[in-house]
Parts: structure tokens; C-alpha cells; sequence
């Protein structure tokens, strides 16, 4: 059994939970479409939920608690505005003649971090340790998780009749390799993780994980 050490970290964690918070108020605020919001919104509110009541029983490292709250802020903003008319990246696509708004590609790239807090539970409460099989287990879920958000998305389509907010909610945006793209940038975003953050995982499991 092991545990978080809490000398410094929950007032770290706090301060992402008040900051998530906030951009989640205002994310609500006047939204482009409600129900879009709804859409949108939903799984972040969910995780959110799930991991602030399992907080005392399983704290995860700091480094996993600001992916979740990129990762949340990310969907908080996306809602708000619709992922394919996010402002700064119309600016983008107009500055740099794009054909689309690339908002959600940077979303999905963005949610290759998760990848960390999933290799965080293998490490922590199963048998795996680190090397080759971790690498490609935790790859493989984050890519799984990408294709089954992608299974709602088309299932909400199908249940809505193809209406407004469930075109906003897929947002392909004309392209048929959407989806494709989406998980394309998903396990891009997974894998870079894993090169660019791993050693330090590696330090705070060791720094904050209390092992009894």
C-alpha cells in the first residue's frame, strides 16, 4: 500500500482545483450552445467528480493532477466556444490560410497526456514495473480511450439524427479522416509524453509516494 505525502502538495492541489473551477464558471457563462456545452463539458465533469472523491483513498502525484486540470480546462474551453470557432485558433487558421480550425487536433494531441496519469495507476496497483510492456500497455489504453471517445461522439450523432449541436460536438469540419486524425494525434500526444515526462514521474513517485 503506498500514499501521497500531503507536506506541500494539497495546497498545490487546491490551487488546480480553484483555477479548474473558475474556468469551468465561466465556461458556463453564455456559452455558443448550451447542449454543445452539455456535450462537451460532461466527461471532464465526470472525471473531475470521480477524482475528487477518491482523492484521500488514492492521491495521485502533482504532475498527474495538472495534466487532469489541462486536460479539463481544454474541454472547459472548447465547450464554451465550440471547438471549431475557439477564437485564438480562427486567428491561426486565417493568419496562416488554413483550411480549418485545429482546435480539436490540438485537444487530442493535449489528451496524449493522460497517458501519464494511467502509467501512474499501473505503476502504483498492479505487478508492472517500468520498461518496454508499460510503455506500450499504457499507449495502448490512452489510444483505446481515444477510439471509445470517438464511439460516443458517433453514437450521439446517430441518437440526435445528425442535429446542430451534435455536428458541433463532433466537429469534423468537412473532413472525412476526422476521426482518424483524432486518434492519430492522440497516440502522437501519448507517445511524446511518455519521452518528455517519464523521468520526472519517475522523481515524484519516488519524492511523493509513501510506500507502507
Amino acid at each position: 500500500m503506498n500514499k501521497v505525502r500531503t507536506d506541500g502538495n494539497i495546497r498545490i492541489h487546491l490551487f488546480l482545483l480553484l483555477v479548474v473551477i473558475a474556468v469551468f464558471i465561466w465556461s458556463a457563462i453564455k456559452p455558443a450552445s448550451y447542449l454543445t456545452w452539455l456535450l462537451e463539458v460532461s466527461p471532464a465533469v465526470v472525471g473531475l467528480i470521480i477524482v475528487i472523491a477518491a482523492y484521500n483513498k488514492f492521491r495521485f502525484t502533482t504532475l498527474s493532477y495538472v495534466i487532469i486540470a489541462i486536460l479539463a480546462i481544454i474541454m472547459f474551453v472548447g465547450g464554451h466556444y465550440i471547438y471549431s470557432k475557439v477564437p485564438l485558433f480562427n486567428w491561426i487558421k486565417d493568419a496562416f490560410d488554413l483550411k480549418r480550425n485545429h482546435y480539436d487536433r490540438f485537444g487530442h494531441l493535449l489528451k496524449g497526456l493522460f497517458v501519464i496519469v494511467l502509467r501512474e495507476i499501473l505503476l502504483r496497483k498492479t505487478p508492472l514495473t517500468k520498461g518496454p510492456w508499460l510503455f506500450a500497455i499504457v499507449v495502448s489504453m490512452s489510444l483505446a480511450i481515444a477510439a471509445l471517445y470517438e464511439i460516443i461522439e458517433w453514437l450521439v450523432s446517430k441518437i440526435s439524427k445528425g442535429g446542430e449541436a451534435s455536428k458541433d460536438f463532433l466537429g469534423i469540419q468537412g473532413d472525412i479522416w476526422d476521426t482518424q486524425w483524432d486518434m492519430l494525434c492522440c497516440l502522437i500526444g501519448s507517445v511524446i509524453a511518455l519521452f518528455v515526462f517519464s523521468k520526472l514521474h519517475d522523481r515524484l513517485l519516488k519524492k511523493e509516494i509513501i510506500k507502507e
